[in-house]
């Protein structure tokens, strides 16, 4: 848990915070269901998002073409929230099929701009009856910009640190800043309509499950099938996508506790800044005192953003 969070939290305190989170977003997603008008309850839309085929393509074609016209759309928009860009590109590309069968809905692969290499926004395009059109938006914010991408294209190209310094990725800063990126999508418009909210709603439910699996499994002596409630209950992934994910937290015990705890501390460092700085607050230059360091432990990564407070007020 240290290595994976650089915190100390324990295992109990995480397993607290998880169930908060759950219940906070559950509440946001049944305030969300009223809003579309739909008449049933949350197992019943959960049954409508899974099978209603508008939410769906027929084609690998067509997903990624989806995925690409996501991803052009959020290119459009980072300049208005984001001071320093990236100059390596990327692209969006298929999960190989080798290994798509078993692998997560989407990645990122880093790409090398001295070996002209792009960087790669990876979507799995097998099982497209599990692969909703309404979780693409948050796939992409997250995989690639301006989560993963931007974040380690930025940190490659910080010429004033040493190369570990350029190339190192922390997991509590890497995937906290990849939620961050989520949530960034209804600030600058990406999510356009209450379905695809929901999904980004749902994505941040299945980050916040991952603690309460991670930590019932590994702490509290949890049944695979208690772990999978929290998934079936409250979110609206597909089946095969909750048990790829299971397999992951059971052989890879910490490591989905970084997102969350992550988003959660650049999350707060946000409020602090905007509270403190009030009409003085930039969120481009707030982004730019993130991301300009390169990837850093969650404590360091703090003092960092409260020096950068202290020196704008």
């Amino acid at each position: 848990m240290r290595h994976h969070t650089t915190t100390r939290l324990t295992p109990d305190a995480v397993h607290e915070i998880s169930l908060r989170e759950v219940a906070r977003i559950r509440a946001e997603m049944e305030a969300l269901i009223r809003r579309t008008g739909f008449a049933g309850d949350f197992k019943d839309f959960q049954a409508f998002l899974r099978g209603d085929p508008r939410f769906y393509v027929t084609t690998r074609q067509g997903l990624l073409e989806k995925a690409s016209e996501i991803a052009k759309r959020i290119d459009d928009r980072l300049p208005a929230h984001f001071g320093r860009l990236p100059r390596l590109t990327y692209g969006v590309r298929e999960v190989p099929r080798d290994i798509e069968d078993t692998y997560t809905t989407g990645r990122y692969f880093p790409g090398d701009a001295a070996r002209g290499i792009a960087g790669g926004f990876m979507v799995n395009t097998s099982k497209l009856d599990q692969r909703p059109l309404y979780e693409l938006p948050a796939l992409a914010l997250h995989e690639a910009v301006p989560g993963h991408h931007l974040q380690t294209s930025l940190a490659a190209e910080l010429d004033d640190l040493p190369a570990f310094r350029r190339r190192a990725y922390i997991n509590a800063y890497g995937e906290g800043w990849g939620l961050y990126a989520e949530q960034l999508g209804d600030e600058m418009g990406i999510y356009r309509d209450d379905y695809e909210r929901f999904g980004g709603l749902s994505f941040d439910m299945w980050r916040a499950c991952r603690l309460v699996a991670d930590t019932g499994i590994h702490w509290k002596h949890w049944t695979l099938d208690q772990a999978r409630a929290c998934f079936t209950d409250n979110t609206a992934l597909a089946p095969h996508n909750i048990e790829t994910e299971l397999r992951r937290y059971v052989g890879w015990p910490g490591q989905a506790l970084a997102y969350k705890i992550g988003e959660l501390t650049l999350l707060d460092l946000r409020r602090r800044a905007e509270d403190t700085l009030g009409d003085r607050f930039d969120e481009r230059a707030f982004h730019d005192a993130v991301l300009l360091s390169g990837s850093l432990p969650l404590d360091l990564l703090t003092e960092q953003v409260d020096a950068w407070i202290s020196s704008r007020r």
